[in-house]
């Protein structure tokens, strides 16, 4: 058994989270992405669009970041051998989804709050101006 302390697990999720949250959704990768969809969408071929799908889902994504930390970092759990990879690998891909998950909801409530707001400053402008016109 390997002696590597459990929270490097949580650790070392959060930088792939990351990587994989920037990649598959945000504005910097925007081009990127939106050919990868189209592929995804409209190759011929069903392993080439299976293929430019995974680059696109922040989930399949997740599995390829996931094997380069572990390559970089040599991050096994529980056991010393392939199967100490193998098991910190699926591990790691399921502690930083649901880390993804959890800025997800936390995104979503945010620009909610956003909307909300502005609907309430428009109906304060609105009221000012029938004060004023009254």
């Amino acid at each position: 058994m390997q002696e590597e302390p459990i929270y490097w697990l949580f650790i070392l999720a959060i930088p792939i989270a990351c990587m994989s949250w920037t990649v598959t959704h945000e504005e910097v990768f925007r081009e990127p992405r939106e050919y990868c969809v189209k592929r995804s969408q409209e190759d011929k071929k069903l392993l080439k669009r299976k293929f430019f799908y995974l680059l696109t889902c922040e989930y399949c994504f997740s599995h390829y970041v996931t094997l380069f930390m572990l390559f970089i970092t040599g991050y096994q759990l529980y056991l010393t051998d392939w199967r100490g990879y193998l098991i910190a690998g699926f591990s790691l891909v399921w502690i930083a989804n649901i880390y993804m998950s959890l800025y997800n909801i936390i995104r979503i409530d945010l620009k909610k709050e956003k909307i909300i707001t502005k609907k309430e400053e428009l109906a304060i402008e609105e009221k000012k101006k029938e004060t004023i016109i009254s």
